[in-house]
């Protein structure tokens, strides 16, 4: 397993690819597993609760996730509470099926634009289709975090970041915001 580099969007190189949509996977083999273990070790070293291969150069459609919603045996504290509650997921060739009329705001962030949140506008509930880690088909309802982390990751897989759901402003504010960050953190 690897870390590997997050791309950001105040690289103009980095955008490019951000802004791609993602090529389907054929089959789930050795080599994907592979990549989706090292997106893990990249999300968790970020750290963060989501991520899409293009967000680190990889144009496949592949997400990892982990909210964190895992069991904790009693006793646990700190970073062994924080490792016992880990619960990684998976999703190759993620899309929604169905998704509700009723929406909910959250104030959503991404790693690929550092150190900006905004409110976005999703949807509710979804009903989700992916593989999972042993290129099982799972069907799925999901609401709360969960729906709105798959419907981020899989705006990423079709080149759309959480700031393009926003107003022209909010958005010009997040580059901005974004570039003043990198160039401080450089």
């Amino acid at each position: 397993m690897a870390i590997r580099r997050i791309l950001t969007i105040d690289i103009p190189a980095d955008l490019a690819i951000l802004k791609t949509v993602a090529k389907p996977v054929e089959s789930v083999t050795d080599e994907t597993r592979a990549l989706m273990d090292d997106m893990l070790e990249t999300m968790y070293d970020a750290p963060g609760i989501g991520l899409a291969a293009p967000q680190i150069g990889v144009l496949d459609r592949v997400v990892v996730m982990d909210l964190g919603d895992g069991e904790v045996a009693e006793g646990l504290e700190g970073e062994e509470a924080e490792k016992a509650a880990r619960n990684p997921r998976f999703f190759v060739n993620p899309e929604i099926l169905w998704a509700s009329e009723e929406t909910m705001p959250y104030e959503e962030g991404c790693l690929s634009i550092p150190s900006y949140y905004d409110e976005v506008q999703r949807p509710a509930r979804v009903r989700v289709s992916y593989l999972n880690y042993q290129g099982e088909k799972i069907e799925e309802e999901i609401d709360g975090l969960y729906a709105v982390c798959f419907q981020h990751e899989l705006d990423h897989l079709n080149g759309v970041l959480f700031i393009d759901h926003l107003s022209r402003l909010r958005r010009d504010r997040a580059v901005t915001k974004v570039k003043k960050h990198q160039r401080m953190a450089a």
